[in-house]
């Protein structure tokens, strides 16, 4: 690449977002560079592990499901313009007691929503999807439309798709420096120096490298999942197992059905709770604590899922402090904006967060309906004081 090219814009880490900004910038003409500091997709960062989960009833706040309707009919756009299967629907479970904030909150997301959904016990659940085996005290809302995406494929499919359209994409650029330069800014890494007219951000664990006023509000958190060969398979393939949440007083758990004969996959939120301050220090290796971890459900609820370890990969949440997303223009830069924070639940949002990035950057009116409320995830002063404040009390 000619370091002297001027793009109209810089795309700034080439996970699940960026690769989906990527696209969209190209598709609406922009000459784009992506520059990624591994390679793509790559298992470093929040997107490997081969699969996210995708859901509409969202408990973490009903304006999310405005945006997860858009990302669904994204994530099959992406299918049809790469020809790979990306999003399997199974339904979903968000499973609790009945009193639980997941149990009320999926509910009433349903029916703010007009969404289909039905509520059940324990037995019912037990009996039609016969890999759970759930205690009499839990109670669970059905969402049809519940499933997974294939993350790392859809980083690829995304990224040759942008790349078919005319996007150039340098791998294994790591950012040292960013600045102002004239009308537009001037980006190195350590090899090579670009320039661009406007900058996008999406850079993951690693925003607070780069963007040192998000440093204290981007904080990255050692997740771990295991995958086990269950001990009957039939009750764990994806046509009869719907993927889940379940919040108990041990903690908060969610799987997925035997993908691709890959194994039974459950994760364990906050895991152990391993903040990092340095993402490139985050501790890879997987252990027989954190393998205990995830045993606990697996013996309580999913016995049958309980057989030999497939596979254990460690990977990173990157949390805000109220765990919205950060969606915005930088404070203070104009012609920069950031996508960060996405706390564990954002991949699913990659499609409709790219678009959205693409439009600001091309000045376009962002195609969304009256309902879409994106001041959740700005840099707004107040949230930014609050934010300050809670980390003060911390």
């Amino acid at each position: 690449m000619n370091r002297e090219t001027v793009y109209d814009v810089i795309v700034i880490g080439v996970g699940g977002m960026g690769s989906a900004a990527l696209y969209h910038l190209a598709r609406s003409g922009c000459r784009v560079l992506g520059l990624e500091r591994f390679g793509i997709p790559h298992t470093f960062g929040s997107s490997h592990g081969f699969t996210r989960m995708i859901r509409l009833a969202y408990f973490a706040g009903a304006e999310y499901v405005p945006l997860v309707r858009a990302a669904y009919r994204g994530w099959r756009e992406l299918e049809d313009v790469s020809g790979e299967s990306i999003l399997r629907i199974t339904g979903g479970l968000d499973i609790g007691r009945p009193e639980s904030w997941i149990v009320e909150g999926s509910r009433r997301a349903c029916r703010e929503h007009g969404l289909p959904f039905e509520e059940l016990d324990a037995a019912e659940v037990n009996r039609r999807f016969p890999g759970y085996r759930l205690p009499d005290s839990m109670r669970a809302i059905f969402q049809p439309d519940a499933g997974y995406v294939r993350s790392e494929a859809a980083i690829r499919a995304y990224a040759a798709a942008a790349g078919a359209l005319g996007a150039e994409i340098a791998t294994h650029s790591a950012v040292r420096t960013w600045e102002r330069h004239g009308a537009g800014f001037r980006v190195r890494t350590a090899s090579d120096s670009y320039r661009a007219k406007k900058l996008v951000f999406t850079a993951g664990a690693w925003a607070g490298h780069l963007l040192p006023e998000l440093r204290p509000l981007c904080r990255p958190e050692r997740q771990v999942v295991l995958w086990t060969e269950p001990l009957r398979a039939a009750p764990f393939d994806p046509a009869r197992f719907p993927v889940f949440v379940l919040i108990s007083p041990s903690g908060g758990y969610y799987g997925f059905p035997n993908v691709g004969d890959k194994g039974f996959k459950i994760g364990r939120f906050n895991h152990r709770r391993e903040q990092v301050a340095d993402p490139t220090l985050l501790d890879r290796e997987c252990h027989p604590e954190d393998e205990a971890v995830l045993r606990e459900p697996l013996e309580a609820w999913f016995p049958e899922a309980n057989g030999p370890t497939r596979r254990m990969m460690a990977c990173m949440f990157t949390n805000t402090p109220d765990e919205h997303f950060i969606l915005d223009r930088l404070p203070d830069h104009e012609d920069v904006y950031v996508a960060a924070g996405f706390s564990g639940h954002g991949f699913k949002f990659c499609g409709v967060i790219g678009r959205i990035l693409a439009d600001w950057c091309t000045d376009r009116a962002p195609e969304r309906g009256p309902e879409w409320n994106l001041g959740t995830f700005a840099l707004s002063p107040e949230r930014l004081s609050r934010w300050r404040a809670d980390l003060a009390r911390s």
